[in-house]
């Protein structure tokens, strides 16, 4: 049980970074223009960086819900579609999610041709990123 204690406080955590850094780049970069993007390179550092890190820790939560569950996965991408697919979402939304991960990696691996739409992606599927995470927490809420 101690174990279990201490991934519930470590997803916690994570859940409330992630609450933060999505509602730092809803207030300073969500209305942000592939224009505004391209010319401001410190714009752009910024803007991947809070996205990675984002997808980053939503990638960490779900390794944990899995692991607990010793589910082992691959790759980033199979965790966030596991992780959906056991919280109930659709196949569509799970294959969404799936393509996330890799978004994460385009941000994460500096590859310059994708990062735009790279955050591109996050803002189109950040309500669904906000329904899986809104899940977890409800499930490790209910987990005693």
């Amino acid at each position: 049980m101690p174990e279990f204690n201490y991934a519930k406080g470590r997803i916690n955590d994570l859940l409330q970074f992630i609450v933060t850094e999505i509602k730092e780049f809803e207030e300073d970069y969500a209305l942000k223009s592939w224009k505004d993007y391209k010319e401001d390179r410190k714009l752009q550092k910024l803007m991947d960086r809070t996205v990675e890190n984002i997808l980053t820790a939503l990638i960490e939560i779900c390794g944990v819900l899995l692991t607990r569950q010793e589910v082992a996965l691959d790759s980033y991408a199979q965790v966030l579609g596991e992780c959906a697919k056991k919280l109930n979402f659709s196949e569509e939304e799970q294959e969404i999610l799936a393509k996330i991960a890799i978004q994460r990696n385009r941000l994460a691996h500096r590859y310059l041709n994708f990062r735009w739409q790279s955050i591109n992606m996050f803002i189109k599927n950040k309500e669904l990123i906000i329904r899986l995470l809104n899940k977890i927490a409800e499930t490790i809420k209910n987990s005693g």
